[in-house]
């Protein structure tokens, strides 16, 4: 008995050794082929913002608007309906599932621009956040920090040194402005106005009329939210190829324009139970110049449905 009991355990130990040395295995084997489903993902997002530079540059016409085959979303598709008709797929092979969409960062007002140019610059900048701020009830007592620790981090950064041992962090992300000051629960509602890009010299980033929603328009140009409607109801019937198109006589355009140059990509990727999302942000220099500012990938807590 103690012979069988000592040979069962042996037997045991070895088969829990097998299993899990195959689980490791199939889970590295999914990280690399979910990693390399992604990067094609970015990669096939690169060619299209690419090419759509390339077609303005034919047209004669630099402007980005959401009738653009980049704003269009990809709805959940099976990664084998991109294979060639006459390819044929075992029910044995594992189905992947891809989807995700391109969105213009310039449709958001560019926190950086609170820390650009002189004295009077800063203040146009802040005024305009107020703004937003205003429109969607948040607290001026958040931005007011926000704008302070900025401006404290951006010089800390200019002098190479830590301003004292307090000077928070200049973010790159979104997110990291909670660094800055801001709540979660402001976070949460500034998400889809806000965007954090680097700045290009001194100038301030401009927000693209064509694809901004109302209340980026009327933070960053002046307008009344009946105004602002007013545009974007316009652009959903012809995209405008100026400014001069749009019609601002009563705006402050310093901050407008008609063309983008940092996009966010953002794709999701199920493949059997695992559900991943890789958000990217890119900037457009020019023809085939599309570099990708950075990466991030996380699980996503429910998979994506099918």
């Amino acid at each position: 008995m103690i012979t069988v009991t000592l040979v069962a355990t042996l037997a045991a130990a070895a088969l829990w050794r097998q299993w899990r040395g195959v689980e490791v295995e199939a889970a590295e084997r999914a990280r690399v082929q979910s990693a390399w489903l992604l990067t094609g993902a970015l990669d096939w997002s690169r060619l299209i913002l690419s090419g759509d530079y390339s077609e303005d540059e034919r047209k004669r016409q630099m402007v980005d608007h959401l009738g653009e085959p980049w704003a269009v979303p990809l709805a959940e598709a099976r990664l084998s309906t991109f294979l060639a008709a006459g390819e044929s797929s075992s029910d044995t092979h594992r189905d992947a599932f891809l989807s995700g969409e391109v969105t213009d960062l310039q449709s958001r007002l560019n926190v950086m621009n609170l820390a650009v140019g002189d004295a009077n610059g800063r203040q146009e900048a802040y005024l305009r956040f107020q703004r937003l701020f205003e429109l969607l009830n948040l607290r001026n007592a958040e931005l007011a920090l926000l704008r302070d620790n900025l401006q404290r981090a951006a010089d800390a950064m200019k002098a190479a040194a830590p301003d004292g041992n307090d000077a928070p962090l200049l973010p790159r992300r979104f997110d990291q402005l909670a660094w800055l000051g801001l709540s979660p629960e402001s976070l949460q509602v500034l998400r889809p106005y806000l965007t954090v890009l680097p700045l290009e010299g001194s100038a301030a980033t401009k927000v693209n009329v064509n694809t901004a929603p109302a209340p980026v328009l009327v933070a960053a140009l002046g307008l009344n939210p009946a105004d602002a409607q007013r545009l974007v109801g316009e652009r959903e019937r012809d995209f405008f190829k100026d400014l001069a198109d749009a019609r601002l006589q009563r705006a402050d355009t310093a901050w407008a324009g008609v063309n983008s140059s940092f996009f966010e990509v953002r794709g999701r990727l199920r493949l059997d139970d695992v559900a991943l999302e890789e958000v990217s942000v890119v900037r457009r220099t020019g023809r085939n110049r599309v570099s990708t500012l950075w990466r991030e990938r996380a699980a996503l807590s429910v998979p994506v449905a099918r």
